[in-house]
């Protein structure tokens, strides 16, 4: 029986698309989102795509229009995001009005110098940008890295946070060895939870429309 569709939204179970959207000054978030497409890309089913920001582009945009999921990074700036993200969150007006990311998943990861820096101001504006485009935002679901015995400063989320990935360098450290190998596993992780999120509910979502398709059938033969 062919499923039908449901508030626009086309069934599909397989071949999720996450992309990753990011701006980069120093080269830090560039890791961290290259590490966020890995853990994704490594999801059965999944596929991950890059995104810089430093230049709004049609093919960025349709790329955005075809994901399932976006995971939106930046650097904390004056406590919080770049200017060159708020550029593309306000570029993003025309889609908002027209309700065109409703559904999709969002996720997110900052990086500062400073171990608290504000990170968290930034993260929660990329949780309220999703809520106002009608997104669902995925949290890291992450215990914070000092809660064991063996405690170090490579374990995953050693800045213990929750909305989303928060990454931290001394003084920019060099690009070579930051950010550190647990901020870097820490992305890694959020990449694969969004991506195995997405792809339950891509699968819940067509078991969902064949059952309407179903009923529907079924109603237009009696």
């Amino acid at each position: 029986m062919a499923a039908t569709t449901v508030s626009g939204c086309p069934p599909k179970a397989d071949g999720v698309k996450i992309a990753v959207v990011f701006h980069s000054d120093r080269g830090h978030v560039e890791k961290l989102a290259r590490s966020v497409a890995a853990g994704a890309a490594q999801t059965s089913g999944a596929t991950a795509s890059l995104h810089s920001l430093n230049e709004l582009t049609d093919p960025l945009w349709a790329a955005l229009e075809a994901a399932d999921a976006i995971i939106l990074g930046c650097p904390t700036y004056m406590g919080g995001p770049s200017a060159v993200f708020k550029r593309f969150a306000e570029a993003s007006l025309p889609i908002w009005a027209r309700r065109g990311w409703t559904a999709k998943l969002a996720a997110g990861f900052t990086h500062s110098q400073a171990m608290s820096g504000d990170k968290l101001n930034t993260l929660e504006y990329f949780s309220i940008l999703a809520a106002q485009h009608g997104m669902i935002w995925v949290n890291l679901d992450l215990l914070p890295g000092w809660c064991h015995e063996e405690a170090s400063i490579d374990d995953l989320n050693r800045l213990g946070s929750w909305l989303g990935v928060m990454s931290q360098s001394d003084g920019d450290g060099p690009i070579e060895t930051n950010p550190r190998t647990g901020d870097l596993a820490t992305a890694r992780h959020l990449g694969a939870l969004v991506a195995a999120t997405t792809r339950a509910l891509a699968v819940g979502r067509a078991h969902i429309y064949a059952d309407a398709g179903e009923l529907v059938a079924a109603a237009a033969a009696r």
